[in-house]
């Protein structure tokens, strides 16, 4: 019988890497890895392949399944992530896009993914091996079992680098973005496995910039503003989606739709026009993609994490109103320029 998958272990965000003496038997750092959270459950003839969310994600990686099977000396019950790199000018990184493409309910598709973009593996955490659990065993203790158990396996498995030095973490938290990796995560050594609860620590690139509103969509009660979408002007003078603002109450959100009346773009008559955004491949497939249109007249200023090709990676968070701010003077120029970071240098 496979290993029963727990729920992961967690983390906090905090704004800056912190000293060892935060946790009292101090702290084990590593980098962020930007993929899918995976908990890999292998007894020995079975592979399966648990998510966050507790989503099954075996038949998504069937490469991944053959390799563990394969590799994997003796049945245990690891923690990781699930990423998968990409070479792009000379440099290998990691490539959220080529992910997300491979949750997809076709076969023939998966498969054929798995050998143009196939996955690897980035284990940190070591839950059980044999017959032995070690979720009780403090961290320091797990970790020392992982490199030993999986000290002579080869790619497509790795273990995640560490070490107890903050400033070498802060030093990672500034280079490895560049590889597509998106911070820093400090574990406290002492610590026994905790499913579900935040005990450890997260540091991610957290950046600002200025953004133009160029539409909204209904939350899903009908009333209110769901999520504002913005927009960065390209060099050619193009508005370009960018990514959208949310988590607004309840009583912000209809505020919204007053504040923005006036911004409405309208046909002859008076009827609000609307523009069809991009559906992810997650929503259902007749979720309304559909938004109300505004002149692009506001500018607002955003917190974001890192961008994914013209678009931010993650949801922005509203940080406050420009009213100061021409819209076209909203560009690409504005966004730190990340250093190219080879993906290798990350792994060794």
């Amino acid at each position: 019988m496979p290993y029963e998958i727990p729920a992961p272990m967690l983390a906090k965000s905090v704004p800056d890497v912190p000293e060892p003496a935060k946790s009292a038997g101090g702290l084990s750092y590593e980098p962020k890895w930007d993929g899918f959270r995976a908990l890999i459950s292998w007894d020995g003839e079975n592979v399966e392949i648990g998510s966050r969310g507790a989503k099954p994600l075996t038949r998504y990686f069937p490469e991944l399944v053959e390799a563990f099977a394969r590799l994997l000396p003796e049945p245990c019950l690891l923690d990781g992530e699930i990423v998968v790199p990409i070479d792009r000018d000379g440099r290998r990184r990691l490539d959220w896009e080529s992910l997300s493409q491979r949750i997809h309910p076709a076969a023939s598709r998966v498969n054929m993914l798995a050998e143009q973009t196939p996955a690897i593996f980035i284990a940190f955490d070591l839950l059980a091996v044999a017959d032995t659990d070690l979720q009780d065993e403090p961290f320091a203790t797990r970790r020392a079992r992982l490199v030993e158990l999986l000290r002579d396996v080869p790619d497509p498995v790795h273990v995640t680098r560490t070490t107890d030095d903050p400033d070498l973490a802060r030093r990672w938290l500034a280079e490895f973005e560049g590889a597509g990796l998106d911070g820093v995560v400090a574990k406290p050594l002492d610590q026994p496995y905790a499913p579900g609860k935040r005990t450890m620590f997260k540091i991610k690139h957290a950046r600002t910039a200025d953004v133009v509103a160029l539409g909204y969509r209904i939350h899903k009660s009908g009333e209110g503003v769901g999520s504002l979408l913005v927009g960065l002007y390209s060099e050619d003078g193009t508005l370009y989606p960018v990514g959208g603002v949310a988590a607004w109450s309840n009583a912000r959100r209809l505020e919204l739709i007053e504040e923005l009346a006036p911004l409405v773009e309208r046909d002859a008559d008076g009827e609000a026009l609307r523009g069809e955004g991009e559906k992810s491949r997650f929503q259902a497939g007749r979720a309304d993609s559909s938004f109300v249109r505004l002149r692009p007249e506001r500018v607002l200023e955003v917190r974001y994490d890192q961008l994914e090709g013209w678009r931010f990676r993650h949801t922005v968070q509203f940080e406050r109103w420009r009213p100061d701010r021409d819209p076209v003077s909203c560009t690409y120029e504005q966004l730190e320029v990340v250093a190219a970071y080879d993906l290798a240098d990350v792994l060794v």
